[in-house]
């Protein structure tokens, strides 16, 4: 019998909102490239009963509702396992976090990112409990780790002193669906359909306190008092946690007829969105890797993000980075850029040059090569 591979993604969401964001993205590319990129391996992945995403026979799902969080982890940690042994499974990929603690082969584990040390109030306390425990011990006791960012290995290196020889840095890519739309009038019958103006500036992403959607409201607001701009800012995502205290801000600053909220976008109407807009937006406070400036750059966006943990990695010198805490920063680079279509140009050429250098092909080629290295001994 030869090598066998399991890559667990109970954690692939298909309802829409906001679990299908980047972690879920995330494993749906890494199933689907990394089958691609190496057809003559034996794969066997785990999937959550509600999942309808059809691998070729590779697929194993569990009968029991892991979406619901608590009965994924007491799979995870306790019958996972006895389906690696049963399966005669070699290495485990472990791609959000945590592997089990009784793990009977080799393990490989990505870890995303590591929020839940950075900003645990963001956390419920339980929540926070087992990601801090598991993850932690994931990390000591895997074979390899992949951390999707330079920021997030450094941070696995402070919190939990990972030695930096037994990580491996592998980014994300974009999809080729994520390119510049030229047909104009596609473009304006998309914003009719949504109601969304000629000029607007776009954030997409889960809407919660670590995107830091207080201060862009606080800069939105004051651009529009300096410049008496028109711009409409469209906040587009689905409602993560804490979210509450956003749509108060929007209402005591009066922003109701100037701040869009459609809501959760679904992921095949995302590249008519970066179209759309003028400028794109992401003043987040931290992100293991960030997709939606990449996405956004590949569309021939510009984009303004904070220059926080992972982003610089992301836009390099292709976008405006900007102190995430900082609102007068954060208006100045609203009023140059908006008011510069010169310098938006530049920026959308710069940034579809730096998305050409992400690739979902060369991650899956190079997570191939960790599970080769572990195999062979490595």
């Amino acid at each position: 019998m030869g090598t066998r591979i399991a890559i667990n993604a109970h954690l692939l969401a298909q309802e829409e909102g906001y679990r299908r964001a980047g972690v879920s993205r995330y494993i749906y590319n890494l199933l689907i490239h990394v089958l691609r990129e190496d057809p003559e391996g034996d794969y066997t992945v785990f999937l959550n009963s509600r999942c309808a995403l059809s691998l070729s026979g590779s697929e194993r799902r569990s009968r029991l509702p892991t979406d619901r969080p608590w009965v994924r982890i007491l799979w995870e940690q306790f019958l996972q396992p006895m389906e690696l042994v049963a399966q005669y499974v070699d290495l485990l990929h472990s791609p959000v976090n945590i592997q089990p603690v009784f793990l009977p082969c080799r393990g490989v584990v990505t870890v995303t990112d590591l929020s839940f040390m950075i900003f645990p109030q963001a956390f419920l306390s339980a929540q926070r409990f087992y990601q801090r425990l598991f993850t932690r011990l994931s990390v000591r006791r895997a074979s390899r780790v992949v951390a999707i960012s330079v920021s997030t290995a450094q941070d696995l290196t402070r919190f939990f002193a990972a030695p930096a020889d037994r990580i491996s840095v592998i980014y994300p890519g974009v999809d080729a669906v994520y390119r510049p739309i030229r047909e104009q009038a596609g473009m304006a019958g998309f914003r009719r359909l949504h109601g969304l103006p000629e000029r607007f500036i776009l954030f997409v992403g889960t809407l919660e306190p670590r995107k830091n959607l207080l201060t862009l409201l606080a800069a939105y607001t004051e651009f529009r008092r300096r410049t008496a701009s028109q711009y409409k800012l469209v906040l587009g995502g689905g409602k993560g946690w804490l979210y509450q205290s956003l749509f108060a801000a929007v209402e005591q600053l009066g922003l109701q007829d100037d701040v869009i909220l459609p809501g959760f976008i679904p992921e095949d109407e995302l590249p008519l969105w970066y179209n759309a807009a003028e400028v794109f937006v992401y003043p987040s406070l931290y992100e293991g890797f960030g997709l939606p400036p990449l996405e956004a750059m590949a569309c021939g966006t510009p984009v303004i993000v904070s220059n926080a943990s992972s982003l610089p990695e992301v836009v390099g010198d292709a976008g405006v980075l900007v102190d995430p805490h900082n609102v007068d920063e954060w208006v100045a680079a609203l009023c140059r850029l908006c008011d510069d279509p010169d310098g938006r140009a530049e920026l959308s050429s710069r940034g579809l040059e730096r998305a050409r250098e992400f690739s979902w092909t060369r991650m899956a080629q190079e997570t191939v090569r960790v599970y080769r290295h572990v195999l062979s001994g490595g």
